[in-house]
């Protein structure tokens, strides 16, 4: 317990300033994440980071994440998913250079992990860009869902949620998480608002918002438990890996994006 506060302390002195500067900073951050939680499906699918799917990997999740802003360059009949492409195509052939030692399996994993972690981390993005408030709104809702599944299954959990993929989360701490997060995001989102919605609408999202990132962390799970490991990473000293920490906002942030809030 003592080192994961200690973990927690220090990823939050250098994260919120990061998140409060804003721009370049944040382009960064995300791109660099988002690299480090695709390593860690290339390593759980036993795959070298020195290998040619890594590298075509890396780079082309570097192109998902990356703000739009950066494709301006190209050529008007050009959108920049076709840039995206272009790196599954070499995935692709490299199932063929490699006489499938490298198999469209593996091609497929890799390709749904780009997209997967990287729209994630390309709204990150998006979400600081439209202000602080709407990524800090993301962010408490993941943050209250957590603690207060947490807490409250603790306290009154007696009924499994998924047992075969994560046997410690309870309904009972799911329910009272989301409840928790929707007191608090609506409370925030009173306060300093954003979007277009009514307070009924948007009390009605941030419940939306907070079961949708409980679906993230089942997902990371069952991603875990099929490779049989129990972090995704060790980057994070208790805590474990990248995709552990920010598994629930990779599917939160579309979300909300989806809604027009960022």
């Amino acid at each position: 317990m003592r080192q994961r506060v200690i973990t927690a302390v220090i990823a939050l002195i250098i994260f919120i300033p990061i998140i409060i500067a804003g721009g370049i900073w944040v382009d960064i951050a995300a791109i660099a994440l988002g690299v480090v939680a695709l390593s860690e499906v290339l390593i759980m699918r036993k795959k070298l980071l020195v290998s040619p799917e890594a590298w075509i990997s890396g780079i082309g999740i570097i192109a998902v994440i990356a703000p739009n802003s950066w494709w301006d360059w190209l050529p008007s009949y050009l959108n920049p998913w076709y840039i995206v492409y272009l790196f599954v195509l070499l995935l692709l052939i490299r199932t063929v250079v490699s006489k499938n030692r490298f198999s469209f399996d593996d091609a497929s994993v890799i390709t749904l992990s780009m997209l997967y972690i990287g729209i994630g981390f390309h709204f990150f993005i998006e979400a600081r860009g439209v202000g602080l408030i709407a990524l800090l709104y993301a962010l408490f809702i993941v943050w209250t869902t957590d603690s207060g599944a947490y807490m409250i299954g603790r306290k009154l959990g007696r009924n499994k949620l998924a047992p075969h993929i994560s046997p410690n989360k309870t309904w009972e701490g799911s329910i009272g998480g989301s409840l928790v997060a929707t007191i608090v995001g609506s409370v925030f989102w009173y306060f300093y608002p954003i979007g277009h919605f009514s307070l009924g609408i948007m009390i009605l999202l941030t419940l939306i918002f907070s079961v949708v990132g409980q679906f993230g962390d089942l997902v990371e799970s069952a991603l875990k438990r099929y490779y049989g490991v129990k972090d995704s990473g060790k980057i994070l000293p208790g805590h474990g890996g990248i995709l552990d920490r920010f598994d629930s906002l990779l599917l939160v942030l579309p979300v909300i994006h989806l809604f027009g809030l960022i």
